[in-house]
């Protein structure tokens, strides 16, 4: 079940597929930024691509999705998630924020299209350069993650 903010708090969605060490830095990069202090009035909310449902999508008021490239494609996990929201959350989600991670071993570029087409599809509005990772993980890809998530937070927290 999907826990009401608190009054006037705007819910940053957070939906991932991270089954790795490296992938799961990325991840606690890219919270770290949402939840930055300086950030008022949103609430971040993480689940796993295999859990999230649709009152998830619709209760909140952005998104950042993260994922493994595999095979040149999104991971399997986040592709169910797009299968299982997409068409109730279509033009009901409309113009809400999103960014995008996705690390590879060497490529990226498929699952970044992958999910770009999605994201058109249900046009949510991109507010930060996709984030492409490749190789290991240092503290310059941390910086990118925690601003990717502190921005599309901020985002969140203008859209009042």
């Amino acid at each position: 079940m999907t826990e009401a903010p608190a009054d006037g708090e705007r819910t940053l969605l957070v939906v991932h597929h991270t089954p790795s060490p490296s992938t799961r830095e990325l991840l606690e990069a890219v919270l770290a930024g949402a939840r930055d202090p300086d950030i008022v009035g949103v609430r971040v909310r993480t689940v796993p691509a295999l859990g999230a449902t649709v009152p998830d999508v619709l209760a909140a008021d952005g998104y950042v999705f993260g994922t493994t490239a595999n095979f040149g494609y999104m991971s399997g996990a986040l592709k169910h998630f797009f299968d299982t929201v997409y068409y109730p959350c279509l033009d009901a989600v409309a113009g809400r924020p999103y960014g995008l991670w996705v690390h590879g071993n060497n490529d990226t570029a498929g699952a970044v299209a992958s999910v770009r087409k999605l994201v058109t599809g249900l046009a949510l509005a991109q507010v930060t350069e996709d984030l492409e990772i490749t190789g290991p993980i240092d503290a310059k890809v941390r910086e990118r993650c925690y601003e990717l998530g502190a921005t599309v937070a901020v985002s969140v927290s203008e859209e009042c």
